[in-house]
Protein backbone atom coordinates (compact mmCIF):
# COMPACT_ATOMS: atom_id res chain seq x y z
CA UNK A 1 0.00 0.00 0.00
CA UNK A 2 1.26 3.62 -0.70
CA UNK A 3 1.02 6.10 1.28
CA UNK A 4 0.14 9.96 0.24
CA UNK A 5 1.14 12.90 2.63
CA UNK A 6 -1.19 14.20 4.69
CA UNK A 7 -1.75 17.87 4.94
CA UNK A 8 0.84 18.64 7.86
CA UNK A 9 -1.19 18.65 10.87
CA UNK A 10 -3.00 16.41 13.27
CA UNK A 11 -6.62 16.78 14.91
CA UNK A 12 -6.07 17.01 19.08
CA UNK A 13 -9.33 15.00 19.89
CA UNK A 14 -10.23 15.39 23.68
CA UNK A 15 -8.55 17.86 25.44
CA UNK A 16 -8.31 20.50 27.70
CA UNK A 17 -9.96 23.55 26.23
CA UNK A 18 -8.05 25.96 28.81
CA UNK A 19 -4.70 24.61 26.94
CA UNK A 20 -3.89 24.62 23.44
CA UNK A 21 -0.40 23.91 21.73
CA UNK A 22 0.25 24.45 18.17
CA UNK A 23 -0.46 21.80 16.16
CA UNK A 24 3.08 20.01 15.16
CA UNK A 25 3.85 19.36 10.96
CA UNK A 26 3.65 16.09 10.06
CA UNK A 27 7.40 16.13 8.67
CA UNK A 28 9.84 13.54 10.36
CA UNK A 29 13.00 16.30 10.50
CA UNK A 30 10.34 18.57 13.24
CA UNK A 31 9.42 15.22 14.90
CA UNK A 32 13.27 14.60 15.32
CA UNK A 33 14.13 17.92 16.32
CA UNK A 34 11.81 18.00 18.98
CA UNK A 35 12.73 14.25 20.96
CA UNK A 36 16.60 15.12 20.52
CA UNK A 37 15.91 18.34 22.07
CA UNK A 38 14.11 17.03 24.88
CA UNK A 39 16.78 13.99 25.11
CA UNK A 40 16.38 11.28 22.18
CA UNK A 41 20.03 10.20 21.25
CA UNK A 42 21.10 11.08 17.52
CA UNK A 43 21.12 7.48 16.64
CA UNK A 44 17.90 7.65 16.33
CA UNK A 45 15.56 9.59 13.75
CA UNK A 46 12.03 9.50 12.10
CA UNK A 47 11.77 8.57 8.27
CA UNK A 48 8.88 8.80 5.78
CA UNK A 49 7.81 5.53 4.94
CA UNK A 50 6.69 6.17 1.49
CA UNK A 51 4.61 2.57 1.21
CA UNK A 52 3.99 -0.48 3.30
CA UNK A 53 4.27 -3.20 0.54
CA UNK A 54 6.66 -2.29 -1.86
CA UNK A 55 9.83 -4.16 -1.17
CA UNK A 56 12.51 -1.76 -2.83
CA UNK A 57 11.07 1.35 -0.65
CA UNK A 58 10.69 -0.62 3.04
CA UNK A 59 14.35 -1.56 1.69
CA UNK A 60 15.76 1.86 1.76
CA UNK A 61 14.57 2.30 5.92
CA UNK A 62 16.88 1.60 8.35
CA UNK A 63 15.78 -1.30 10.52
CA UNK A 64 14.55 -2.10 13.56
CA UNK A 65 11.65 0.18 13.23
CA UNK A 66 10.88 0.90 16.99
CA UNK A 67 7.47 2.47 16.35
CA UNK A 68 5.06 3.93 13.62
CA UNK A 69 3.15 6.69 13.73
CA UNK A 70 0.32 6.97 11.51
CA UNK A 71 -1.64 10.01 10.64
CA UNK A 72 -5.25 10.08 9.37
CA UNK A 73 -8.40 11.66 8.85
CA UNK A 74 -11.19 11.41 11.76
CA UNK A 75 -13.92 9.62 9.89
CA UNK A 76 -17.61 8.82 11.11
CA UNK A 77 -16.46 4.87 10.20
CA UNK A 78 -13.35 5.44 13.14
CA UNK A 79 -15.26 7.17 15.60
CA UNK A 80 -17.84 4.30 15.76
CA UNK A 81 -15.53 1.77 15.80
CA UNK A 82 -12.97 3.62 18.92
CA UNK A 83 -16.53 4.30 20.46
CA UNK A 84 -17.73 0.52 20.57
CA UNK A 85 -14.67 -0.90 21.15
CA UNK A 86 -13.84 1.63 24.63
CA UNK A 87 -17.45 0.76 25.47
CA UNK A 88 -16.68 -2.58 26.95
CA UNK A 89 -13.16 -1.57 28.40
CA UNK A 90 -12.43 -0.35 31.86
CA UNK A 91 -10.30 2.97 31.89
CA UNK A 92 -6.57 2.37 32.57
CA UNK A 93 -5.16 2.85 35.79
CA UNK A 94 -1.63 1.00 35.26
CA UNK A 95 1.79 2.47 36.35
CA UNK A 96 5.14 1.46 37.94
CA UNK A 97 7.94 -0.73 36.20
CA UNK A 98 5.75 -3.93 36.01
CA UNK A 99 3.20 -2.18 33.51
CA UNK A 100 4.36 -3.12 30.24
CA UNK A 101 3.99 0.25 28.58
CA UNK A 102 3.72 3.80 29.54
CA UNK A 103 0.85 5.44 28.26
CA UNK A 104 -0.17 9.08 28.22
CA UNK A 105 -3.77 10.40 28.21
CA UNK A 106 -4.14 13.52 25.82
CA UNK A 107 -5.61 16.77 27.79
CA UNK A 108 -3.96 19.59 25.88
CA UNK A 109 -5.91 20.92 22.65
CA UNK A 110 -3.78 20.00 19.80
CA UNK A 111 -1.17 17.54 21.58
CA UNK A 112 -1.74 14.53 19.69
CA UNK A 113 1.34 14.48 17.72
CA UNK A 114 3.21 15.58 20.69
CA UNK A 115 1.24 12.52 22.77
CA UNK A 116 2.00 9.82 19.57
CA UNK A 117 5.96 10.98 19.61
CA UNK A 118 6.42 10.29 23.34
CA UNK A 119 4.57 6.98 23.16
CA UNK A 120 6.98 6.26 20.20
CA UNK A 121 10.36 7.12 22.52
CA UNK A 122 9.14 6.27 26.00
CA UNK A 123 8.61 2.61 25.25
CA UNK A 124 10.55 -0.60 24.56
CA UNK A 125 14.00 -0.83 23.28
CA UNK A 126 13.84 3.12 22.70
CA UNK A 127 14.42 3.61 26.53
CA UNK A 128 17.62 2.58 25.69
CA UNK A 129 18.69 5.57 23.71
CA UNK A 130 17.67 8.16 26.25
CA UNK A 131 20.17 10.85 27.51
CA UNK A 132 20.34 9.46 31.30
CA UNK A 133 20.38 13.61 32.46
CA UNK A 134 17.97 15.08 30.12
CA UNK A 135 14.82 16.21 30.28
CA UNK A 136 12.78 13.19 28.54
CA UNK A 137 14.32 11.05 31.22
CA UNK A 138 13.13 13.12 33.85
CA UNK A 139 10.00 13.03 32.56
CA UNK A 140 9.72 9.00 31.85
CA UNK A 141 11.43 8.37 35.91
CA UNK A 142 8.35 10.67 37.26
CA UNK A 143 6.10 9.79 34.58
CA UNK A 144 6.37 5.54 35.26
CA UNK A 145 5.23 6.38 39.10
CA UNK A 146 2.25 8.11 38.20
CA UNK A 147 -1.75 6.82 37.36
CA UNK A 148 -2.39 8.12 34.10
CA UNK A 149 -4.64 11.08 35.57
CA UNK A 150 -1.32 12.39 37.59
CA UNK A 151 0.99 11.56 34.27
CA UNK A 152 -1.53 14.15 32.22
CA UNK A 153 -1.13 16.40 34.47
CA UNK A 154 2.80 16.30 34.67
CA UNK A 155 3.05 16.87 30.67
CA UNK A 156 0.42 19.75 31.30
CA UNK A 157 2.62 21.38 33.65
CA UNK A 158 5.99 20.64 31.90
CA UNK A 159 7.75 23.93 30.68
CA UNK A 160 10.58 21.54 29.11
CA UNK A 161 7.65 20.21 26.87
CA UNK A 162 6.26 23.07 26.24
CA UNK A 163 9.29 24.74 25.15
CA UNK A 164 10.30 22.00 23.05
CA UNK A 165 7.04 21.60 21.41
CA UNK A 166 6.79 25.47 20.96
CA UNK A 167 10.89 24.87 19.20
CA UNK A 168 9.37 22.16 16.92
CA UNK A 169 5.98 23.73 16.05
CA UNK A 170 7.89 26.61 14.64
CA UNK A 171 10.21 24.64 11.91
CA UNK A 172 7.50 23.58 9.37
CA UNK A 173 7.70 23.78 6.05
CA UNK A 174 3.96 25.42 6.08
CA UNK A 175 2.43 28.21 8.12
CA UNK A 176 1.38 26.54 11.31
CA UNK A 177 -2.58 26.88 12.45
CA UNK A 178 -3.66 28.89 15.19
CA UNK A 179 -3.46 26.92 18.78
CA UNK A 180 -7.18 27.37 19.34
CA UNK A 181 -8.19 25.71 15.71
CA UNK A 182 -9.68 22.21 14.92
CA UNK A 183 -7.98 20.22 12.62
CA UNK A 184 -9.60 16.61 11.88
CA UNK A 185 -6.34 14.58 11.50
CA UNK A 186 -5.16 12.10 14.02
CA UNK A 187 -1.66 10.63 15.60
CA UNK A 188 -1.77 7.16 16.77
CA UNK A 189 1.57 5.28 17.67
CA UNK A 190 2.25 1.71 17.23
CA UNK A 191 5.07 0.11 19.11
CA UNK A 192 7.28 -2.77 20.19
CA UNK A 193 6.99 -3.37 24.19
CA UNK A 194 10.64 -5.21 25.75
CA UNK A 195 8.66 -8.47 25.51
CA UNK A 196 8.03 -8.27 22.07
CA UNK A 197 4.05 -7.03 22.51
CA UNK A 198 2.56 -4.86 20.15
CA UNK A 199 0.41 -1.86 21.15
CA UNK A 200 -1.45 0.78 19.76
CA UNK A 201 -1.20 3.60 21.97
CA UNK A 202 -3.29 6.72 21.68
CA UNK A 203 -4.15 9.68 24.44
CA UNK A 204 -7.66 10.08 22.83
CA UNK A 205 -8.80 6.24 23.82
CA UNK A 206 -9.20 4.91 27.54
CA UNK A 207 -5.76 2.98 27.90
CA UNK A 208 -3.35 0.86 25.70
CA UNK A 209 -4.57 -1.44 23.17
CA UNK A 210 -3.06 -4.53 23.33
CA UNK A 211 -2.85 -5.83 18.96
CA UNK A 212 -0.32 -8.88 19.68
CA UNK A 213 2.78 -10.54 20.30
CA UNK A 214 6.19 -10.04 18.04
CA UNK A 215 8.11 -12.94 17.34
CA UNK A 216 12.18 -12.04 18.10
CA UNK A 217 13.38 -10.32 14.92
CA UNK A 218 10.15 -8.74 14.29
CA UNK A 219 9.62 -5.02 14.10
CA UNK A 220 6.20 -2.66 13.82
CA UNK A 221 7.25 -2.61 10.04
CA UNK A 222 7.42 -6.46 9.39
CA UNK A 223 4.81 -8.55 7.51
CA UNK A 224 3.47 -9.39 11.00
CA UNK A 225 3.93 -5.88 12.46
CA UNK A 226 1.71 -4.83 10.07
CA UNK A 227 -0.72 -7.37 10.31
CA UNK A 228 -1.17 -6.59 14.12
CA UNK A 229 -1.04 -3.32 13.81
CA UNK A 230 -0.85 -0.18 11.31
CA UNK A 231 -2.61 -2.63 8.43
CA UNK A 232 -4.91 -4.00 10.34
CA UNK A 233 -5.66 -0.69 11.10
CA UNK A 234 -5.74 0.19 7.47
CA UNK A 235 -8.07 -2.63 6.51
CA UNK A 236 -10.80 -2.14 9.08
CA UNK A 237 -11.50 1.23 7.36
CA UNK A 238 -11.08 0.14 3.78
CA UNK A 239 -13.61 -2.83 4.73
CA UNK A 240 -16.21 -0.47 6.47
CA UNK A 241 -16.27 2.10 3.49
CA UNK A 242 -14.60 4.83 5.26
CA UNK A 243 -15.16 8.19 2.98
CA UNK A 244 -11.39 9.04 2.98
CA UNK A 245 -8.75 7.16 2.89
CA UNK A 246 -5.68 9.49 3.34
CA UNK A 247 -2.80 7.89 5.48
CA UNK A 248 0.70 9.16 6.28
CA UNK A 249 3.22 7.14 8.02
CA UNK A 250 6.34 8.02 9.83
CA UNK A 251 8.74 5.38 11.35
CA UNK A 252 11.42 5.66 14.73
CA UNK A 253 14.73 3.76 13.72
CA UNK A 254 17.85 4.15 13.31
CA UNK A 255 19.67 7.14 12.17
CA UNK A 256 20.95 7.17 8.47
CA UNK A 257 24.48 8.35 10.12
CA UNK A 258 24.62 5.25 12.23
Amino acid sequence: MDISNLAPFQQTGMADENRAFVPLENNPEVMTTLVQQLGLSPKLQFHDVWSLTDPSLLAFLPRPAYALLLVFPITSTYEKFREEEDATREEYTGFGPNEPVVWFKQTIHNACGLIGLLHAVTNGEVVNFIDPGSSLKGLLDQANNLAPTQRADLLYNSQALEAAHATAAAMGDTQAPDASEDVDLHFVAFIKDANGGLWEMDGRRKGPLFRGTLAEGEDVLSEHGQELGVGAFLKREEEAGGRELRFSVVMLGPSFDE
